[in-house]
């Protein structure tokens, strides 16, 4: 994606309806967004008078967030800076300068069902002129996204030595940015920095031994294109949990296929197309008809297979392993569960 007006007008439109109070201050940055041939690049440096950054807001168990000291600056701020051609989205941007700054890869973090992978805060900063730059004073447009560690605990950091001085773990209350340490606060509650599910999949079997699989598109930005996987899919804003997710998504993907015995079954990690982890929570459930009936929407063909076929498939990442413990669990010979989580 483009970091054109464009591209960007609809996630700045999503998060002036969650903050309208912030209209105000993004003055400037909604100026940028009215180009109206849409194709501006807005993070360039050569965007004036003012362009758009990208900031990471890590968050540990302990409720605190991670902040590099910045050589250039001499200031204390969370990860961050500017985007280049070659992002595929503000997000990307982000994850990369993580990476960059403090050596965390981004499959130590993950997105938060609090802001999922919308902006959680937008920052407006002025910035000195630096005329040995040929640089003069403009504004930063600081896209800032949420993000936990899947560690338990802050792992060790490798830093840019040549821009980054150290790094330190603040508490919400003692945040330097005003914008976010207030969003911080307000959102303390459900902020704790554990990892929550973000994807819902469905383990769906006849009670038989067959396992109901989804032929996935091959198109651009479907995770693991043209392989078969679970029903199921991401969550999105105003889903109840990740039961809610699934079943939004099995109305949108099979409308009239309704599972019985839903339960959860296990919960793992898939990896985004950025990278990052994505808790999944995966359930169970049983549906015996013919899948020549199913009402597909989305992806192209289900199909019923036994776990003796899967050697013969694409499938995602781990779903073998998946359904053939499924299988062990349960009695060859009658389909009943012999696990009491099944």
């Amino acid at each position: 994606m483009p970091l054109t007006p464009a591209a960007l007008r609809p996630l700045v439109d999503t998060y002036l309806a969650l903050h309208p109070e912030d209209r105000p201050a993004l003055t400037g940055l909604l100026a940028l967004l009215s180009d109206d041939s849409g194709e501006r690049f807005l993070a360039a440096r050569t965007t004036l008078p003012g362009h758009v950054t990208c900031g990471a807001v890590v968050i540990d168990r302990a409720r605190r967030v991670l902040h590099i000291g910045h050589r250039s600056s001499g200031l204390t701020l969370t990860p961050g800076g500017h985007a280049e051609e070659a992002d595929a989205s503000l997000l990307a941007v982000a994850v990369r300068e993580v990476r960059e700054e403090t050596g965390l890869p981004a499959s130590r973090l993950c997105l938060t069902p609090y802001a999922l992978d919308a902006p959680f805060d937008i920052d407006v900063h002025a910035i000195d002129a630096r005329p040995e730059k040929g640089e003069p004073a403009h504004e930063h447009y600081d896209f800032r996204f949420l993000f936990y560690l899947t560690d338990d605990a802050p792992p060790a950091l490798a830093l840019q030595e040549e821009e980054v001085t150290g790094a330190t773990w603040l508490p919400f209350p003692e945040i330097r940015s005003t914008t976010l340490r207030a969003k911080l606060l307000a959102a303390e509650r459900e902020l704790d920095g554990t990892p929550q599910p973000l994807n819902a999949s469905l383990l769906l079997h006849d009670g038989h031994g067959r396992y109901l699989l989804h032929l996935r598109d091959m198109r651009e930005g479907i995770r693991e294109p043209g392989a078969f996987a679970l029903l199921g899919g991401g969550r999105e804003p105003g889903d109840d949990g990740p039961e809610a997710t699934l079943r939004r998504e099995l109305g949108e993907e099979v409308p009239g296929l309704v599972p019985t015995g839903l339960s959860p079954y296990e919960d793992q990690y898939e990896t985004s197309p950025d990278g990052l982890s994505v808790p999944v929570r995966v359930y169970e459930g049983r549906w015996s008809g013919p899948a020549e009936s199913v009402d597909l929407r989305e992806g192209v063909l289900v199909h019923w297979f036994a776990p003796e076929d899967l050697d013969r498939l694409r499938l995602t990442p781990g779903l073998a392993e998946l359904i053939r413990r499924h299988a062990a669990g349960r009695d060859g010979a009658t389909g009943r569960c012999t696990r009491a989580r099944c």
